[in-house]
């Protein structure tokens, strides 16, 4: 009798998924049960918290699986590492997490599936010491913009947003061109609420209602970038289904518009069939898909069968965006994307070269 083909990456990524839940538990469980001090220092939600980590952890680990790609879990790890020291948690806890979470993939997987599986965490374990407990800040140095984009933050996290309204919309008004706002003060702003909160320096509150002031301000300066003549091309931007993080993508959607597109932007958390509805209706050239989280990736590739799948939208181009793309910049191929580019500027010009050459082929 032969012996049974070895399973592939994507058949090992589907088994972790089906078994995430009991693995999970059993590495929390087990954590607890080793150290009993961890519910001295984390208190009743302790155990919890631990397995929310260990279900995310997984889920993160089995899309690097699936994209055969361990730079991706071990840079989730790099953030990882950050947001739980800066919360009480231990080097040495996350070291033993990741020994017991090996163990549980051993318990629960086929053998040679345990075998990958292992091997991604333990070389993410082996990389954890040397990673750095800290971030630096996004926003620097002396130039105009920076000391806007200071001003601007401050105030956000004050709960001052008609006072970092009027930062912006006096500089639109003094003759920075939009681009530049956009550029100089929401992406370095954002990042940094971003690394405000990993750092446990602002709450979740904090970051929402920064964020959400954000949108606000952004949508101040919509009369100075709805005002060209169109014609450039017709684009379709959104988020996956489960994909939360918006701002992003509505910044590209925004860069597409200032340079002469017609723009259909949908936001956060769009349903695969309220995409195909609105790429075939608006006959779009071009449809730009965002996800800023590893292990949305697979949604982002579902998608992307879904719309090559619908015969009213075959012929549309597929340009995608977010942080996965930026770590594995050959990510965008393996999916099964037409492009992909990693700032919003870039963007554009990436769709205007992939329509241009469809149009002389």
């Amino acid at each position: 009798m032969s012996a049974p083909e070895a399973m592939n990456a994507r058949e090992i990524s589907a088994a972790l998924e089906a078994r995430r839940p009991a693995i999970a538990e059993a590495v929390a469980t087990r954590q607890y049960a080793e150290h009993p001090e961890l519910r001295d220092r984390h208190g009743p939600i302790g155990w919890q918290r631990t397995l929310e980590d260990a279900n995310y952890n997984l889920a993160f680990l089995a899309q690097a699986i699936a994209l055969e790609n361990p730079a991706l879990f071990a840079d989730y790890l790099g953030w990882l590492k950050v947001v739980l020291l800066r919360r009480r948690v231990r080097l040495q806890d996350l070291l033993d997490h990741f020994a017991y979470l090996q163990d549980g993939l051993r318990q629960n997987l086929p053998a040679d599936a345990a075998v990958t599986a292992c091997a991604y965490v333990a070389e993410g374990a082996r990389l954890l010491p040397a990673m750095p407990d800290d971030l630096p800040a996004f926003i620097e140095g002396n130039a105009p913009i920076s000391l806007l984009a200071h001003q601007y933050l401050q105030a956000l996290l004050r709960g001052e947003r008609h006072v970092a309204s009027r930062l912006v919309l006096d500089a639109a008004t003094g003759g920075t061109p939009v681009k530049d706002l956009y550029l100089g003060i929401f992406q370095p702003c954002q990042r940094e609420i971003g690394r405000l909160w990993q750092t446990n320096q602002i709450s979740v509150a904090q970051e929402h209602y920064c964020t959400a002031a954000t949108q606000w301000v952004m949508s101040q300066l919509y009369p100075y970038i709805f005002a060209g003549d169109k014609g450039a091309g017709r684009l379709v931007a959104t988020c996956i289904a489960a994909e939360l993080h918006e701002i992003g993508v509505r910044m590209v959607a925004d860069f597409f518009e200032m340079e002469g597109w017609d723009t259909f932007y949908l936001g956060a958390n769009t349903p695969t069939d309220s995409v195909l509805g609105a790429v075939a209706e608006r006959r779009a050239d071009v449809l730009g898909i965002s996800a800023t989280i590893t292990y949305h990736v697979g949604e982002v590739e579902r998608l992307i069968q879904a719309v090559r799948a619908e015969p009213a939208c075959r012929d549309v181009l597929i340009l995608v965006g977010g942080y996965p793309f930026n770590l594995a910049p050959d990510l965008w191929r393996r999916i099964g994307a037409d492009g992909w580019a990693p700032d919003a500027q870039l963007a554009v010009e990436r769709a205007g070269e992939l329509l241009a050459a469809r149009q002389t082929a």
